[in-house]
């Protein structure tokens, strides 16, 4: 089978807030804390040991633990020079954690980096340039999806949406690529768009889904998700966080526990289409299971999408 042949296709959890939990030796970071994606070369076994644990869960999608390995990103530690290898090696980690399981797939995952267009902290050149490394190593080391998530700005998303589409054209390479905006309490990206304008935004693109992740946990997103249930043509999908972050005693918790996380996503995928689900930060192996659990026999809804 493919992704597109499941009704509903689920996503990992977390790479970051499990990887804080997990004991990694202070000589894999290299002196470059807080750079997870180097742990890919360096500490191979920690990644491929945290994407087991969710392809253990029932996950049918093991996001590469990529998020931050684009040249913009890396050159804060001065990895510039690594963007291929550390994206060929997070899916191969990935690769390595599924162990020829049946339907399931590595998806590249590529954030948004530290540097915004329509902000002026890059230009658009430098930014497609940057996506183009990256997607091209990632295609070539063989993934089966792409995930551009936690996009932020327009013309972020927009950069990123037709470099992929023509990198892949150059590459002949057709790889379903998924598309998640990260829309904040205030209700909008965080440069104050809305997700009406991002669907607009994403319309000409080909792309496998439109949803959201990150920021908030699926109560503060349920209007949004109305929105594209009502709007949105194709498939939606749906990335929360385990609830909004608290902290407890100098330390960022998340309060969703996996019974009211796997309740609240399967309302979005009986009531509103969603047919993409996952988790984002504080998700754990444990929400997945009951995720997983939760939604056995669940259809998505049939949506009557307004013209």
């Amino acid at each position: 089978m493919r992704p597109h042949d499941h009704e509903v296709l689920i996503l990992d959890g977390a790479c970051g807030t499990n990887l804080q939990e997990m004991h990694i030796p202070l000589s894999a970071w290299e002196g470059k804390e807080g750079c997870n994606e180097l742990l890919n070369l360096t500490a191979p076994e920690k990644i491929i040991e945290l994407h087991a644990g969710f392809v253990d869960a029932g996950a049918m999608v093991i996001e590469t633990n990529t998020f931050g390995a684009s040249r913009i990103v890396l050159e804060e530690y001065g990895l510039q020079d690594q963007v291929e290898a550390i994206n060929r090696a997070g899916v191969e980690n990935a690769r390595k954690a599924i162990g020829g399981k049946t339907n399931t797939y590595i998806a590249g995952s590529i954030g948004p980096g530290t540097k915004l267009p329509s902000l002026g902290h890059i230009s658009v050149d430098d930014l497609a340039r940057a996506y183009e490394e990256q997607i091209r190593a990632l295609a070539m080391a063989g993934v089966d999806l792409l995930i551009i998530e936690t996009c932020q700005d327009l013309l972020q998303i927009k950069t990123a949406m037709i470099t992929c589409f023509e990198t892949l054209e150059k590459l002949h390479l057709s790889i379903p690529v998924l598309a998640s905006v990260t829309i904040e309490r205030t209700g909008t990206m965080l440069v104050g768009t809305d997700i009406a304008a991002a669907a607009v935004t994403f319309e000409p693109y080909p792309i496998f889904s439109l949803g959201l992740n990150c920021a908030t946990g699926p109560m503060d997103m349920e209007s949004h998700i109305r929105y594209l249930s009502r709007n949105w043509p194709g498939r939606i999908s749906c990335v929360p966080n385990q609830g909004l972050p608290e902290v407890l005693d100098g330390r960022t918790c998340y309060p969703l526990d996996p019974e009211t996380y796997g309740r609240e996503m399967k309302r979005f995928v009986a009531d509103y289409g969603v047919s993409v689900v996952g988790g984002c930060c504080g998700t754990t192996p444990a929400h997945i299971r009951q995720l997983v659990k939760t939604l056995a026999g669940v259809k998505p809804a049939v949506r009557e999408v307004s013209a």
